[in-house]
């Protein structure tokens, strides 16, 4: 089967798969200073909460694929497999070296207040919740629609 005719420049479906990122990012970052009453810079680099921007990002990545080359095509199967796995891991692999990072955190604690070794903290925010990277996805394909649908 033929690709379908490209009806929009492969520089809006780049425009659209980054913006997906960044409106991600940037909705962490507004709930962290409304949250806590201050910026963090750092925020917009971030891994883990919501949405999850793994997710935002190659939903749409998935999208522009299937606006451009159509769904029953090669490239679009390639990436669709590859977000699957994408978020597969941010909800499942990286959530659970979370909850390991807390268990030693937990342990680090429990030392440290005996004072046998000076505290060094894990991150424990890494993976994402089912529903951060349901909202990821949600948000990488309208994303995607918008700015490459027709």
């Amino acid at each position: 089967m033929l690709p379908i005719e490209h009806t929009f420049p492969p520089g809006r479906a780049f425009v659209a798969v980054f913006l997906s990122w960044f409106v991600s990012q940037l909705a962490k970052v507004l709930r962290g200073y409304v949250r806590e009453k201050k910026f963090n810079f750092r925020w917009l680099f971030d891994t883990g909460g919501m949405p999850s921007s793994h997710s935002a990002t190659v939903a749409a990545l998935a999208t522009v694929v299937g606006l451009y080359y159509g769904v029953w095509t090669i490239p679009f199967l390639m990436v669709f497999i590859f977000t699957i796995i994408t978020m597969f891991d941010a909800a499942g692999v990286r959530r659970n070296m979370g909850r390991q990072a807390r268990i030693l955190n937990k342990m680090i604690d429990d030392v440290y207040e005996k004072g046998a070794v000076p505290e060094t903290r894990l991150k424990e925010l890494l993976g994402h919740t089912p529903i951060e990277v349901f909202a990821g996805a949600f948000l990488g394909i309208i994303m995607g629609l918008l700015i490459c649908g027709n």
